[in-house]
């Protein structure tokens, strides 16, 4: 056995459609695409939404809302995450590359630090942005808060 003598399986491979050779074929005429309408012309293509006429349900339902193309989007994390990131890693500084190794962040994201829970633990937090009641949070224990 050699590639010039390699075959496929009896029966696996059939052979393809003839459209349009003839009546005698059983599919001359109009080659499989029924009668008359934009289907059976060449070179049809239906466009995006397009419902026969009707009037399309994007132009049916209305429109509404606004996307600000100014927007800031930050990954929001609380002061209780950062409190257990500390005790878990005994760290005393945090800033968004100790985030990214500790998966809460990707490496696209801005930080935006939190004041839900408590804090115990003087840390020194480098993040992009801070909530009023993180900042009296982390300095209230003796931390620093530094933006980047």
């Amino acid at each position: 056995m050699n590639l010039s003598n390699l075959k496929p399986a009896a029966g696996s491979v059939k052979d393809g459609k003839r459209i349009g050779r003839g009546q005698g074929s059983g599919m001359g005429g109009t080659s499989t695409r029924g009668h008359k309408g934009a289907k059976s012309r060449s070179g049809y293509s239906r466009k995006r939404g397009f419902e026969g006429g009707q009037m399309p349900l994007q132009r049916r339902v209305p429109k509404f809302g606004f996307k600000n193309i100014n927007r800031i989007e930050y990954k929001a994390i609380n002061i209780d995450t950062l409190q257990k990131l500390a005790e878990a890693s005994n760290l005393t500084t945090i800033n968004i590359d100790t985030l990214k190794e500790a998966g809460f962040i990707s490496s696209s994201q801005l930080v935006k630090i939190l004041g839900k829970g408590t804090l115990t633990v003087k840390l020194d937090v480098t993040a992009n942005a801070f909530s009023a009641s993180a900042i009296k949070a982390i300095e209230a224990v003796g931390g620093t808060v530094t933006t980047c």
